[in-house]
């Protein structure tokens, strides 16, 4: 509506801006509900957190001292290198839940239910990537507190570091959009945790988050040094002060200016695939 009616049936305007206020107000409503329904099913927040422990005991006991970046093939200096590309791998693959989510409920009917209540239109994704965003934030918590029981540490003051944090949940939160889409594009949640992973591999392993990209055949390495993945990594390790010795970063722009390119790549990705999330939700419930 873009009016409102008066007492002596005169039309009154809205006051500017009542629309995106309305729109917030019902994003968060639709992120609380979400919130409460992960509340009560715990065991979504717990084997979202398996997969990543598991990766860090894995690769720390594993690869470590083995594998080597920049100089150094010490345990330390890996366990250092590798978290940044943990806690990345961790928001960004909560995109397969976050497409799951949205698919179970355009398949259960909840998509319906909500279009017939006077609410936005773009509410729906907005609250569901809402409530994964702090999802992300609580599983990142976690990992933190495993990665410096199993040595990890950072060299930087505590205002780089939360950027660092921050940089990753914006990550997490863009391609939770991602997610969005392909839940609305598929039929069922089966199909959309599938079509959520089977890209994030290829995309998170062309990078450098577990090994040194310079040590990378040519061509992927300059995939890996534009994938913005990469960046965040990247900034992620600058951030931390987690550069090993004798690294040396690419000649690649979003290599040698990664919080930048990280930052360009998540505004990015926010942009273009919120729009067609959006679009898409109205064609689908059209």
């Amino acid at each position: 509506m873009s009016a409102a009616t008066d007492t002596a049936g005169s039309a009154v305007p809205l006051r500017p801006g009542s629309a995106i206020g309305q729109s917030v107000r019902d994003s968060l409503v639709v992120a609380k509900r979400n919130l409460i329904r992960m509340a009560r099913i715990p065991e979504m927040l717990i084997f979202g957190l398996i997969q990543p422990i598991m990766f860090v005991v894995l690769f720390t006991y594993v690869f470590g001292g083995s594998i080597q970046v920049g100089s150094s093939t010490s345990t330390q200096a890996y366990r250092e290198f590798l978290m940044a590309g943990i806690f990345a791998q961790t928001v960004t693959f909560a995109t397969a839940g976050a497409g799951a989510g949205i698919a179970d409920d355009m398949h259960k009917g909840l998509i319906d239910r909500f279009r017939s209540l006077p609410m936005a239109r773009g509410a729906v994704l907005t609250g569901r990537t809402l409530a994964d965003l702090v999802q992300s934030a609580l599983t990142l918590i976690v990992l933190a507190v495993v990665a410096v029981l199993v040595g990890w540490r950072t060299h930087e003051n505590f205002g780089k570091v939360l950027a660092a944090f921050g940089l990753l949940l914006l990550l997490g939160y863009a391609f939770s959009w991602i997610g969005a889409l392909i839940g609305l594009s598929v039929r069922t949640p089966e199909a959309a945790t599938s079509g959520g992973l089977i890209w994030l591999f290829p995309l998170t392993f062309i990078s450098n988050a577990f090994v040194d990209a310079n040590q990378m055949p040519t061509f992927l390495r300059h995939i890996a040094e534009w994938n913005p993945f990469s960046a965040n990594v990247q900034a992620c390790r600058e951030l931390f002060g987690n550069l090993p010795p004798g690294f040396q970063a690419s000649d690649a722009w979003p290599m040698q200016h990664p919080v930048w390119a990280s930052l360009m790549w998540s505004v990015l990705i926010i942009v273009v695939f919120r729009t067609l999330a959006v679009r898409k939700y109205r064609s689908a419930t059209a």
